[in-house]
């Protein structure tokens, strides 16, 4: 493991902790508690102020590569893996973890996996084209599930829960994105439903609402307050939607796919994915927009891709103007004239792609901070 910090101004702190791909992280509510995936195991890390996190727990149970994890309010880590398994570990009193089996009942790998607010309760998403609810079962102290099935027809990459934790959005591989309902009966009371935008009742299972995007739909995030969700898809878009079905659609500058998102608060969304740096959107009174990028390679010159210089410029002279892959493009250039590289290239903090953004502080609804990991194996902190 490793700890660097950059030298852009927008990122925090660097954790290189591991050798291979972080698919999911997760802090928890206070910070001090860190879990990564790594390949079949969850790495638990205390973390100390600006200190490196320290590695005190290692979570064994899943015999295929982990997916998902997740921490509850209450500090239980739910993991999710390939192996169809998803297990709940209970945090003891000598600072390791007690796994419980959860019941998915599912014949394909767990894709996802996120705890309601309340923390009673959480949704796996799955390749079987089914999004496991799953709760307690004191009688026989284990995690059972309920099934949501139609009209899901492909695999669940991504869930979000609403602030009530009856309202529940999916995004898949079949290009939809969709609003069910997680109501438990027994655990969910209908009056924190009561009024809701989105309709009057909300049996378990119920599709509420749809939208087709056409492609691949990585990461979908509810703004409670708002009634609004926003969601990513492979064809390089953001999107936000509401309860009267108004889709507001954005495209990536660069027009590589995002991975995940994060509210920053009611009018800003940041995305990260492909390109390797957080991107950052805001709403204007024309809709949603390109605002900036986080921590750029390219030192926050503009890209071809945004309609800057033409692809003329790309020879002679022109190509500083242009930009397009300027900093790859100079690089093997400078290494194959000089047998070096000028160092005056700022590099990205990760040098992978995206896969999680997670809030890390914030107060009053506005996020401050944002905590990542990408196919690097990294960890970065993002200052807005």
């Amino acid at each position: 493991m490793s700890f660097s910090k950059s030298k852009d101004k927008s990122v925090v702190a660097v954790y290189k902790l591991v050798k291979a791909p972080i698919y999911s992280h997760c802090f928890s509510q206070d910070r001090s508690v860190l879990a990564i995936t790594c390949e079949t195991d969850c790495l638990v890390y205390k973390v100390s102020g600006n200190k490196p996190p320290v590695l005190f727990a290692t979570l064994k149970d899943h015999d295929k590569t982990i997916t998902a994890v997740d921490i509850s309010v209450h500090g239980r880590i739910v993991t999710c893996s390939q192996d169809r398994n998803a297990y709940v570990w209970e945090p003891l009193s000598n600072g390791t973890y007690k796994p419980t089996l959860v019941l998915l009942r599912i014949n394909r790998a767990a894709t996802s996996v996120t705890w309601a607010p309340s923390g009673y309760k959480f949704a796996v998403g799955s390749s079987a084209r089914v999004i496991a609810v799953c709760y307690y079962e004191h009688e026989n102290n284990w995690w059972v599930s309920k099934h949501i099935k139609k009209p899901i027809k492909s695999t669940v990459n991504c869930l979000s829960w609403h602030d009530n934790g009856v309202l529940l959005a999916a995004g898949g591989t079949d290009g939809f994105m969709r609003v069910f309902s997680g109501f438990i009966k027994g655990l969910d009371s209908k009056e924190s439903v009561a009024g809701s935008p989105w309709g009057q009742k909300f049996p378990f299972g119920s599709s509420i609402k749809e939208w087709y995007n056409g492609a691949y739909i990585h990461d979908v995030k509810w703004r409670s307050q708002m009634e609004r969700i926003a969601y990513v898809a492979h064809d390089g878009t953001l999107n936000v939607v509401n309860s009267q079905s108004a889709v507001q659609s954005v495209n990536a500058p660069e027009g590589l796919p995002y991975r995940s998102l994060v509210w920053i608060n009611d009018h800003e969304i940041i995305c990260g994915g492909y390109s390797c740096h957080p991107v950052l959107f805001s709403e204007a009174s024309e809709g949603w927009k390109f605002a900036k990028n986080l921590d750029k390679a390219d030192n926050g010159k503009s890209s071809a891709l945004t309609g800057v210089g033409n692809n003329n410029e790309l020879e002679g002279d022109g190509e500083e103007n242009a930009t397009f892959g300027i900093s790859a493009l100079r690089k093997f250039k400078e290494l194959d004239l000089k047998g070096k590289v000028s160092t005056d290239v700022q590099e990205s903090a990760h040098e992978n792609a995206i896969v999680e953004l997670r809030p890390f502080a914030g107060t009053d609804g506005q996020v401050t901070q944002v905590s990542s990991c990408g196919l690097d194996g990294k960890i970065v902190i993002y200052t807005i």
